[in-house]
């Protein structure tokens, strides 16, 4: 449907076309610019606004449990921030990070491929500074990682990593598992250099120092999973949740309710004066044969087919079916 102009933009339109600031052509050429959309075809956008945002909301909260983490191994203040969720190709991931970095692969189904985790070196010398005896204040120059270095940042790693599985539960239960730990990204070829990939960025504040920790997720890591990763799915399986809890405790109270039942085998109808000659041993001539079922009432409410019977020396009835009120109320 073509845009409606009010009076005043006709009028401002006709008097700029009077005065000669524009003329006819350019206001097609005008028209042609906004119908035009770029489109980057070799950086296609598969991730969603929402999709985005989700996943700014799971690591948020994420943010806040490795905070607790990490300030329990260092003994010392930190404070973790996320800074940006957003989607480039893999290989612009892999230019932006130095080298060496500690570069960590892990998996976590029920997400399938390799998702990378990337801890920046100034980070990284500043735990092992203090986890060594050190203040971690000190300047730390950049040089190759030892495999002391590894195998201690290896195991901050993989409490840092494990903890996702706290931060995604709202979502999925993930399981997380290292798969290997790289100090050189160009050599780390698990993707496709233009595969799209979401590029989750931390603030670390660390003492006098502030550093950086990136979680790079592939999209074909989620994307047997995007419906999950809308906000609105999510608050909808918490509200179903909730509903299907409340449901089980109000069903477990009213299980523990007394209820009257009585097994109505029949009805008869006789005048006063035959009910006052009654006496022990008299037969009334009930409206139902004996191999018809009874009526089992619950307080006063007719409920339920059943047969009459014994059980050992006591008398019961066995269900046989239950009265559908609906389908009576509407016959």
């Amino acid at each position: 449907m073509a845009e409606v102009l009010s009076q005043s933009e006709i009028d401002e339109l006709l008097s700029a076309l009077s005065s000669g600031e524009i003329v006819p052509d350019d206001v097609d050429k005008e028209e042609e610019k906004h119908k035009i959309k770029l489109y980057d075809f070799r950086s296609p956008q598969k991730f969603s606004k929402d999709h985005i945002r989700t996943l700014e909301l799971i690591h948020d909260n994420y943010a806040r449990i490795i905070t607790n983490y990490l300030t329990a191994q260092v003994r010392s203040n930190v404070k973790v921030k996320i800074e940006s969720v957003e989607q480039i190709t893999y290989e612009e991931f892999i230019h932006s990070i130095p080298s060496p970095t500690i570069l960590t692969v892990f998996k976590m189904p029920p997400l399938s491929g390799s998702i990378l985790f990337e801890t920046n070196p100034q980070f990284v010398f500043q735990v092992l500074d203090i986890l060594l005896g050190g203040s971690g204040d000190r300047k730390f120059k950049n040089r190759e990682f030892s495999d002391i270095d590894k195998n201690i940042i290896k195991q901050v790693n993989k409490g840092l990593i494990g903890n996702l599985k706290l931060a995604w539960e709202d979502i999925l239960e993930v399981e997380p598992e290292i798969e290997g730990l790289e100090t050189n990204p160009a050599l780390n070829q698990t993707l496709a250099p233009n595969e799209p990939v979401a590029l989750i960025t931390f603030s670390v504040e660390m003492g006098k120092h502030n550093t950086f920790i990136n979680i790079c997720i592939p999209y074909l890591s989620i994307e047997k999973v995007l419906d999950k990763l809308v906000v609105q799915y999510w608050f909808e399986q918490s509200d179903s949740e909730l509903v299907r809890e409340s449901r089980s405790k109000i069903k477990d109270r009213l299980n523990v309710v007394d209820v009257e039942m009585i097994a109505l085998l029949g009805k008869a109808s006789v005048t006063v004066d035959e009910f006052l000659k009654l006496s022990e041993g008299d037969i009334v001539t009930l409206n139902k044969k004996c191999s018809s079922p009874v009526t089992l009432m619950v307080e006063d409410n007719e409920y339920f087919y059943g047969v009459p019977g014994t059980i050992g020396k006591n008398l019961g009835v066995s269900v046989l079916d239950i009265i559908d009120k609906d389908v009576e109320s509407y016959e």
